[in-house]
């Protein structure tokens, strides 16, 4: 009995000799990712006014309030810096707001539209809140190197109406009536202020290529415009 417990304790202790001791794995302190750098933004100014060309042809006959429509910037527009950060080719988006459709007893179209954001050619995007306005050339600035810049205008409240006598759209006040500019006879093409004429029962047609204004009602910050691919020599 006495060898028998003898040869269990000696067992015992060689399995305890032979046994090897857990060692327990530290844990690996997470090294923080780098952060990137800020990237900086440039601020255009409210008051601030886009040149814009109609893509589609938008009427008062087959609009209807929330449809949307686009139009291309036609000259870049710059930071209160002097920095681009719209270029030319940027689309706006508008959205017809409220519309009326020409109606008997002298009553013609009149489409309201805002402007609620511009995507540039890189695919970045910006909301804003943008009015319709017309074009004054003589309120046009340009930099240094002669490339004209968005104007800083006073917003004068329009929208389209029907009128003109082409066929066309005139830029009308909202309320009264006023002078407007007719912006629907030519293709492209801005004409002058006149008198706004009434004709009875016309749509307000704003055909693709027309030219207006689209006027900043709050500032907007947004990085210094860097093409996607951009071209190495």
């Amino acid at each position: 009995m006495f060898l028998a417990l003898l040869l269990t304790i000696g067992s015992v202790d060689g399995l305890a000799q032979t046994r090897k001791p857990v060692l327990k794995k530290r844990p690996v302190a997470k090294q923080p990712s780098p952060k990137k750098p800020a990237v900086p933004l440039f601020t255009v100014e409210s008051g601030t006014t886009m040149r814009v060309r109609m893509n589609k042809t938008l009427s008062s006959k087959t609009a209807k309030a929330g449809d949307t429509f686009t139009a291309t910037v036609t000259e870049p527009v710059y930071s209160s810096t002097g920095v681009v950060v719209i270029p030319t080719g940027s689309t706006v988006t508008g959205r017809v707001d409220t519309v009326k459709a020409a109606r008997k007893g002298g009553h013609v179209g009149e489409n309201d539209v805002s402007f609620i954001s511009v995507r540039m050619p890189n695919g970045s995007s910006r909301a804003i809140n943008g009015s319709l306005t017309d074009l004054d050339s003589k309120s046009a600035k340009s930099d240094n190197e002669g490339t004209a810049s968005g104007d800083k205008t006073k917003l004068r409240k329009v929208k389209f109406i029907g009128g003109g006598g082409v066929g066309g759209a005139v830029i009308g006040g909202a309320i009264g009536g006023g002078k407007g500019a007719l912006i629907g006879g030519i293709i492209g093409g801005v004409g002058g202020l006149i008198a706004e004429t009434q004709t009875k029962g016309e749509e307000a047609t704003v055909k693709a290529g027309t030219e207006f204004g689209v006027y900043l009602n709050q500032a907007i910050s947004l990085p210094r415009f860097v093409e996607a691919n951009p071209v190495t020599p």
